[in-house]
């Protein structure tokens, strides 16, 4: 989750981390259980995937917020399908910012904006919630005022689904650079 702003952007994000293992059908049941809210807490989960069969790994220690040596902030989510690990991954700055998609390594899509705005990255659950923080908490305020929202989205998230771990990091940063150069720079690898 992220806000960036004319004086500032700041980058959220969890550090959970599950992987599926076993029959493709089940897992994507038990996937789409966990995504899309039926699955609440981390006892949900374990007995769920017990109950169809599918093992599971969950490790809560995946950095996924990153400031850069230019001051760029990342976030990044990610998921792997039929053998490709696909990622989103948002760069931000003061007043701008970029979304680029990810196959196998190899950028496939970018967007890029500038201008104040929330973004939310994530699974269908996690954007609910977090929509619902912004739509009741977010006043038009200051930079302050939506760094208080990302963080009451996370910590609601992590109360409210299985998929968000309740341990975040979150960064901050005032930087105002080229978004585009940037992002080109990556456009060959990430």
């Amino acid at each position: 989750m992220a806000f960036v702003g004319k004086k500032g952007a700041a980058v959220a994000g969890d550090m959970r981390e599950v992987l599926f293992r076993g029959d493709e059908a089940r897992r994507r049941e038990l996937e789409s259980e966990l995504y899309d809210g039926r699955i609440v807490t981390d006892a949900d989960l374990e007995k769920r995937a017990a109950e169809i069969g599918v093992r599971i790994s969950v490790r809560d220690d995946k950095s996924k917020v990153v400031r850069r040596d230019d001051g760029v902030l990342t976030g990044e989510v990610s998921k792997f399908e039929r053998g490709t690990v696909s990622r989103r991954r948002i760069y931000a700055a003061a007043g701008q910012y970029a979304i680029a998609d990810f196959e196998g390594g190899r950028m496939v899509t970018m967007q890029k904006k500038e201008g104040s705005a929330f973004v939310v990255l994530g699974n269908d659950i996690t954007k609910k919630i977090a929509n619902e923080i912004i739509r009741k908490h977010w006043k038009n305020g200051g930079f302050e005022d939506a760094v208080r929202v990302i963080v009451l989205a996370m910590e609601e998230a992590g109360r409210r689904t299985a998929s968000v771990s309740r341990a975040f990091s979150i960064e901050q940063t005032d930087i105002n650079v080229n978004i585009s150069a940037v992002v080109d720079s990556e456009a060959g690898g990430s």
